[in-house]
């Protein structure tokens, strides 16, 4: 499996092992159900996966943006990275279904279309609406910062990265510290989960459509209105607390800190000091917020400072040989990550769940997912960058043209 650049490769390796951790956290549920007890209260495998995802993409998003220094190209670039293996994902998950063959989730009183709708924003996990794929909850809040990373751009304020991390860190801290617990979807509840997925898609679209525009002030205007968006939905709609929810943001920003440093945007004692004040506001809250019937502060906080500990790692070994299977684990991590809750879903749903710890089940199916996981990739992720990188450039010769035409007199 091909890996990427050799400056990418420490990412690539870090996503690797992220996809295999959170492949582990889920599959563990079936295969190594009394393991997974004992470990859950000492180190949430979850967090960990997920919080170095968010460190890497906090490191590589915002670095395109500004490389390409387009918001249009940016949108055409994420939308055919991300979107055609979900929509793949989803179809079979809901041709499993039709099949009787796995059980989709329970949607309530909510319509078909809604969810649909809410889903093809990818911020369903903000929008009140169940997960189609429970790990579909991480892409909302990938969406979330996409739209504050446009914002910022717009504004040119993208380079206050590290100022925006240790302000969405502190407030966390304080949100915690005061107790500001608000129930699941507190948003939906009150304006009505329709209403809310109805505004909050429109709202998207302009969003998008006008930071892509080519006026200054229509570009302004949809950074802003999409920036203002994140900022709702995060704090006031997630399911996670309040503080999380902010927590997952400044994680995220503390990463393009980090890239700012490497690129001599910023000095490295500043992101040193950003990633202080983010890691001791991230622990505080969780160490406020206390143990619930499905939190542990233990858990969350070892998983956390692993992750930040285990990006720092890969970012002193960047310049460092990589093994190929590492950075080529990483290329397919995408894939490893959406696919292997069908597979799980399709065992739960038939086979069940296993009492008794089985290591070698679990091994069969890292051993199923990750050649399934190369299929996906060659065939659906690999052709759909392809196809991103040929319309972004054709969106971006006509105005290179234009701009070298000379003037006639």
């Amino acid at each position: 499996m091909p890996s990427g650049p050799a400056r990418v490769g420490w990412l690539d390796a870090l996503r690797g092992i992220a996809a295999l951790v959170v492949v582990f956290d889920h599959s563990s549920y079936t295969f190594m159900a009394e393991f997974r007890r004992e470990l859950m209260p000492q180190f949430n495998t979850s967090r960990y996966g997920i919080m170095v995802f968010f460190l890497v993409s906090g490191y590589i998003i915002p670095a395109s943006l500004e490389r390409r220094g387009c918001v249009r190209t940016f949108w055409i670039g994420r939308v055919f990275r991300v979107y055609p293996l979900w929509a793949a994902v989803v179809g079979m998950m809901v041709a499993l279904d039709l099949w009787g063959v796995v059980e989709l989730p329970d949607f309530g009183e909510q319509s078909a279309e809604a969810v649909a709708i809410a889903h093809l924003t990818m911020l369903q996990e903000l929008l009140g609406t169940p997960n189609l794929l429970l790990i579909l909850w991480t892409l909302s809040y990938e969406m979330a910062f996409y739209l504050l990373v446009v914002a910022l751009f717009t504004v040119r304020l993208h380079q206050r990265s590290a100022a925006v991390a240790v302000t969405l860190a502190v407030l966390a801290a304080v949100s915690a510290a005061a107790g500001v617990l608000l129930p699941p979807s507190a948003l939906s509840d009150r304006v009505g989960t329709g209403a809310l997925i109805a505004s909050a898609s429109v709202a998207m679209v302009v969003a998008i459509g006008c930071a892509s525009s080519g006026s200054a002030v229509l570009r302004l205007c949809g950074g802003l209105l999409g920036g203002v968006l994140a900022l709702v939905l995060v704090p006031l709609n997630g399911t996670v607390p309040v503080w999380e929810g902010l927590v997952i943001l400044a994680v995220m920003f503390l990463g393009t800190a980090v890239h700012r440093a490497e690129h001599g945007r910023i000095t490295w004692w500043c992101a040193a000091r950003t990633a202080v004040v983010v890691v001791a506001c991230a622990v505080a809250s969780a160490y406020r917020y206390g143990d619930g019937d499905h939190f542990t502060r233990r858990g969350w906080i070892v998983a956390f400072l692993l992750a930040v500990l285990t990006f720092g790692v890969g970012l002193a070994a960047r310049r460092r040989h990589l093994p190929r299977a590492l950075t080529g684990l990483g290329t397919i991590s995408y894939s490893v990550y959406l696919m292997h809750p069908v597979l799980l879903a399709a065992i739960d749903d038939t086979v069940g769940r296993w009492r008794r710890d089985n290591l070698l089940l679990e091994l069969a199916f890292f051993a199923t997912l990750l050649p399934l996981s190369v299929l996906t990739h060659r065939w659906i992720e690999a052709p759909g960058q392809r196809w991103g990188r040929e319309l972004a450039r054709r969106v971006r010769s006509p105005r290179r043209r234009r701009v070298a035409q000379p003037r006639q007199s």
